[in-house]
């Protein structure tokens, strides 16, 4: 298993229009949760400019495949994003942990 982050960059007016869509993104949300790929997700505060989504799996799939259909990237509130692989090295879920 590795982890992967699914970082998006929101749109200057994410919070005015994020209400209409929400339900339908924690919906989704939670379900990847509910597959063991989603472990934690959320936005950035203090701007608000950017949210963060850690996924855990074999590849970079499960976290694409997240935002392809995910209702705040096919509808504009997510203007870019991107999936990087991160090396988790430390704490009880580090994928390849060292001492």
């Amino acid at each position: 298993m590795a982890h992967f982050l699914l970082i998006y960059d929101l749109a200057p007016d994410y919070l005015e229009r994020r209400a209409a869509l929400r339900d339908e993104h924690l919906s989704l949300a939670w379900a990847a949760a509910d597959r063991g790929e989603l472990v934690l997700g959320g936005a950035l505060d203090d701007p608000v400019d950017r949210a963060v989504l850690l996924f855990e799996g074999d590849g970079p799939e499960g976290a694409e495949a997240f935002a392809k259909a995910d209702p705040y990237v096919t509808k504009g509130l997510v203007t870019h994003w991107r999936v990087r692989r991160w090396t988790t090295v430390v704490g009880d879920g580090a994928a390849t942990p060292v001492r």
